[in-house]
């Protein structure tokens, strides 16, 4: 381990976040976590302490935790109000999907009956097979490795094949039926709440962390486990809020023991 003192040490790994980001021009959220973790440094030295003493001699693991806080800023409050948005707005659209297809397979049969009753005749497709092939007209690899092979299916008739109609209903079904899930392990951490507050940043916090725990090689130790003040202090520090917005040691432990009812162990 570094002869640096715990502060120094973990404040240097700040710096050089800092540094890295704003040469390469990425992630400024990122160093803005870290340039208000410094900015606090008389509420950290205890964290730092907490992770020297827990983490020691281990200087990746506390690189890796530090980065997890860093990262976190995709998960603060705002994040995760758009997050929530964005879900409800992806059920909304599955609805007007449903709605949509109903509607659509309504008017293909309409214009089926028209088409075999009135006299009349519109020249529209009426092959589920033509229609992937004039959608796959401006695909390279579809023109060139599946057209030709798909040709070969055209020695069967029409009445071995779907309706263009039954394949919209079918779209339709698939979306009206739709289950929305996270597509990761913090979304679903951040989201699954049906209050929002900053229980829900906390809780993005623990679920990066499990996934630093999860798979070779192991990033952090797997009964490595901060204290809720310390946990207090880095939510109040890299959300940068004062003594009246700010959370408590006693609104962790809440937070803990409701995820350790719901879920089993928690960080």
């Amino acid at each position: 381990m570094t002869q640096l003192d715990p502060t120094e040490f973990c404040e240097a790994i700040l710096r050089s976040e800092i540094a890295c980001n704003t040469g390469n021009n990425v992630v400024p959220s990122e160093s803005a976590v870290a340039e208000r973790l410094l900015s606090r440094r008389l509420e950290m030295i205890p964290v730092y302490s907490e992770l020297h003493r827990k983490l020691a001699p281990d200087e990746l693991a506390i690189r890796v935790f530090l980065g997890v806080i860093l990262s976190a800023t995709f998960w603060d409050p705002e994040a995760i109000a758009e997050a929530r948005a964005a879900r409800a707005r992806l059920e909304e659209v599955n609805a007007e999907i449903a709605d949509t297809a109903a509607e659509l397979v309504q008017l293909l049969r309409e214009r089926e009956k028209l088409h075999n009753q009135s006299g009349f005749y519109s020249n529209t497709e009426y092959h589920p097979l033509n229609l992937i092939d004039r959608a796959g007209e401006d695909v390279y690899l579809y023109k060139s490795c599946v057209r030709e092979p798909l040709k070969a299916t055209r020695t069967y008739g029409l009445k071995y094949w779907p309706q263009i109609a039954e394949c919209i209903a079918v779209l339709g079904r698939d979306a009206e039926e739709a289950e929305i899930e996270a597509s990761d392990e913090i979304t679903e951490a951040a989201t699954k709440a049906n209050r929002k507050g900053l229980a829900d940043y906390l809780k993005a916090i623990f679920a990066a962390i499990e996934t630093r725990r999860e798979g070779l090689p192991v990033l952090l130790p797997l009964d490595f486990k901060l204290s809720d003040a310390s946990f207090a202090a880095l939510v109040n520090c890299s959300l940068d809020l004062d003594a009246d917005d700010g959370v408590g040691a006693d609104f962790v432990k809440g937070v803990r023991q409701r995820e350790r009812a719901r879920n089993g162990a928690v960080t």
